[in-house]
Parts: structure tokens; C-alpha cells; sequence
């Protein structure tokens, strides 16, 4: 399914509601929309650590992946549920298939470096930091998707599994992380 975009604005959501995917409406505040506006704050962290990547490097290629991925997974919260059975897993649903690819992906750039054994101290660069960043917003959207999502739905674990990519990613980009446990002097 395609978006077309035909103009910017409608004026159909200043009475405080919002179109679902299918049809339907709800308020703004409405936990869906929540969940929703959770997950577009995380493809625009994804961006922001994005735009530290090299055009066309590995990380740049694999945040695009993941973006679009969210895509799939906004789709899928923002339906209704009495439409759930319109969606199509990879295109409006979260499948399966998309989580096994980002567990792929973990245990591959896991096996390029030694994974730290304990906390590491964010900020070692700012790519990993932005990686950092966007995994903690990645986290608040699986908060806050829990609670709107029908139980065997992928999104929940597709999201957990997302926010471990993007803390190994950073991991990987920083090259040395800090532990958080080491001593390290105050500046005086």
C-alpha cells in the first residue's frame, strides 16, 4: 500500500482527532496515537544518527533499512483493531520475518568487535551517541505500543529487538566503549 500525498493539510484533525489506516478515527491523545507518534520520534532519531553515516557506508544502508521498517510497524498501530485483518505482514504489519532480520543483523555486527560485558558510558562519538539516543527512543515507542497491540502481534518484539541493533551498532561505531565501572578522574 502507497501514501499518495496530495496536499499538506486537510484541517480534517483541528476538532482533536485523527484519520486510522482503513478508517476510523480517534483523539489525538489517544494511546494509539501515542504509539504511533512514538515510533515516527523513533525513525527521526534513526534519521539524526543516520545523518552522521557515510552516504551509502554499511550503518547508512541499515538505518534506511530500519526506517522504512517503522514504516510497516506505524502502519500496524495506527489500524483499528476491528481492521486488523486488512493488514499485509512486510507491507502494513510487522512480520515475522522482519524480526529475524534484525536478530541477523544483531549477531552479525555483534561478531565484529567484543561486545562490552557491562554498562558502557554513552558519548564516545557522536554517531554512537545519536545510536544511543535513538535506541532510547525506540525503547519509549515499545512502551508505549504495548498496550494497543493484540497479543501475538510482531511490532513489540521488533521494537525490542530493534533498540538491541541499535545499541550494538553504537557499540560498533564507537570502536572502544566505556565502561561505565572504571574509575575515571574528574576534570579539575
Amino acid at each position: 500500500m502507497v501514501c499518495r500525498v496530495t496536499r499538506l493539510w486537510t484541517g480534517k484533525g483541528d476538532d482533536g482527532t485523527t484519520g486510522l489506516l482503513y478508517g476510523g478515527r480517534v483523539e489525538k491523545s489517544s494511546p494509539r496515537l501515542e504509539a504511533v507518534g512514538s515510533a515516527d520520534e523513533a525513525q527521526a532519531a534513526i534519521g539524526v544518527a543516520r545523518a552522521e553515516a557515510a552516504d551509502g557506508s554499511e550503518l547508512d544502508g541499515i538505518l534506511i533499512a530500519v526506517a522504512r521498517d517503522l514504516w510497516v510497524l506505524m502502519a500496524e498501530l495506527a489500524t483499528d483493531p476491528a481492521n486488523r485483518a486488512k493488514l499485509v505482514p512486510g507491507e502494513t504489519m510487522v512480520s515475522e520475518d522482519m524480526v529475524r532480520g534484525v536478530e541477523t543483523l544483531i549477531d552479525d555486527v555483534a561478531g565484529r568487535f567484543e561486545v562490552p560485558r557491562e554498562f558502557v558510558v554513552p558519548g564516545q562519538d557522536r554517531t554512537s551517541a545519536l545510536l544511543d539516543l535513538a535506541r532510547t527512543v525506540v525503547r519509549r515507542a515499545e512502551r508505549a505500543a504495548a498496550p494497543v497491540l493484540p497479543e501475538g502481534s510482531d511490532a513489540l518484539p521488533y521494537l525490542n529487538r530493534l533498540s538491541s541493533l541499535l545499541w550494538t551498532l553504537a557499540r560498533w561505531a564507537e570502536g572502544h566503549p566505556l565502561p561505565t565501572r572504571t574509575p575515571r578522574p574528574l576534570p579539575s
